[in-house]
């Protein structure tokens, strides 16, 4: 019972938070937007009783500009993202989302990435929105490389496209593992556990000298590999 509670309060705070967060996407600068998605975030980690461990803070500026590439098993991931990282960022997010009433209509005014999956020209066509996002509005990114949450918590392959948008921007990856949100609210399950959620941010890999498809798979596999020995040196 205090499990379906806490979803009926989080749904009610994300509700609100969506409303204003419509009214604040017309301030282009996205400060507003952007303070909203702290609030946001801290109030769904208070209502489902979630405490944040964060480690590796030290090993990149808050102010310069990155993709943050982390693993994805958990509803969680995101307002723990959202609360943790201190640089102005954007999410990229699923073209589906935006369907969503309230919600998915503030993801898609706002200062968030929509891509289509399913169209390739589309794709494309958002990688080069990200790129004119945070080269001209001083925004990192946060991508997840899985596409999806994972059923069993462990990393999936990762998709090409976060690493296709370091090669064109040059900037950065920072590789961000989150461990133990899968426990607290694995996909396709709607009970909401308390306890702690572990983040660690490992130093930022340079994509600044990716010229071929080669390079672009290289990074991919060692943000990939850095991730996975974060997870396995935490069970």
């Amino acid at each position: 019972m205090l499990s379906y509670i806490k979803l009926l309060l989080i749904i009610i705070h994300s509700l609100i938070c969506s409303v204003f967060a419509l009214i604040f996407s017309l301030d282009r600068s996205y400060n507003l937007y952007m303070w909203l998605s702290k609030v946001f975030s801290k109030g769904i980690l208070l209502i489902a009783g979630v405490k944040l461990k964060v480690t590796g803070l030290e090993n990149f500026d808050s102010k310069a500009i990155y993709i943050f590439a982390s693993n994805h098993a958990s509803q969680f991931d995101i307002p723990v993202l959202q609360y943790v990282i201190p640089n102005r960022f954007s999410i990229v997010f699923k073209k589906e989302l935006a369907k969503i009433p309230v919600f998915g209509w503030q993801l898609k005014t706002g200062p968030y990435i929509m891509i289509d999956r399913n169209n390739a020209e589309n794709a494309l066509k958002s990688i080069e929105e990200a790129k004119m996002k945070m080269t001209y509005k001083n925004v990192s990114a946060l991508i997840f490389p899985e596409g999806t949450r994972s059923l069993t918590g462990e990393v999936q392959q990762f998709k090409r496209g976060a690493f296709y948008l370091a090669s064109k921007v040059g900037y950065p990856v920072v590789p961000v593992t989150v461990i133990g949100s899968d426990k607290l609210l694995p996909k396709g399950k709607f009970t909401i556990k308390s306890g702690t959620i572990k983040v660690h941010f490992d130093k930022p890999v340079p994509a600044d000298n990716i010229k071929t498809r080669a390079d672009e798979l290289a990074l991919m596999e060692t943000v990939r590999d850095t991730i996975i020995k974060n997870l396995e040196s935490n069970k």
